[in-house]
């Protein structure tokens, strides 16, 4: 082997070492990837864009037909009052009834919805705190919510056996959405018990804060 042979080898054996370094060192995530790759994160974190703000709803589906009778004509505004990365506060006011509060959380396992019920002297409803958790991952747009053990015992225990097969919904549009709108659904199979109750807020116009929520 001559000279120069020699020194090219011996300058070659190190970059090729430096690149299988390189080849081997993975680039690390930036956080807008990891949320990409969580649907729940992503999730959680639009409606973390909404904290401290209030919207106006209308019902957009209800059956069967004279099921929301007592709601329909009435105003009704969602405040995304408390927010962290694991945990979205969102009373549910309709006219002058300031009772409810959905609650989501993020959890070991996906995502809890439950319901937050008082009355107006701040005591808690009978049947209150209930809800349900993700079957799957959802989309960064809408995440499903079972009932959950707890609620239907709750809902037997208080004579609401109709209530043991709700799925609840919640959707919410990216902030770049031309027409952006957050959705509250509750659902039961077709059936004797079946039911649908769907509002619809425009997240596209803010509207005055409503009063603390019963009990808060």
């Amino acid at each position: 082997m001559n000279r120069t042979h020699t020194r090219i080898t011996l300058l070659a054996a190190p970059l090729a070492l430096l690149l299988a370094g390189c080849a081997i060192i993975p680039t690390p995530a930036t956080p807008a990837a990891e949320t990409a790759a969580d649907p729940q994160a992503a999730f959680m974190a639009r409606l973390n864009v909404l904290c401290g703000k209030s919207f106006a709803g209308r019902i957009v589906g209800s059956a069967p037909a004279g099921a929301d009778d007592d709601m329909a004509g009435q105003p009704m505004v969602m405040h995304v009052r408390s927010c962290t990365g694991t945990r979205v506060e969102i009373p549910f006011h309709v006219g002058t009834d300031h009772s409810r509060t959905w609650i989501i959380t993020r959890t070991a396992t996906g995502l809890r919805l439950k319901h937050d019920h008082r009355h107006q002297d701040g005591s808690s409803d009978a049947v209150t705190l209930y809800g349900g958790d993700t079957a799957t991952p959802g989309s960064p747009t809408r995440q499903a919510f079972p009932v959950d053990a707890e609620s239907i015992s709750s809902f037997r225990a208080n004579g609401l056996d109709r209530s043991v097969t709700n799925v609840w919904a919640v959707e919410v549009s990216a902030p770049t959405d031309p027409n952006p709108r957050f959705v509250y659904e509750l659902s039961r199979p077709a059936g004797p018990n079946a039911r649908l109750f769907r509002v619809e807020f425009d997240l596209s116009r803010e509207v005055a804060t409503p009063p603390t929520p019963w009990g808060w």
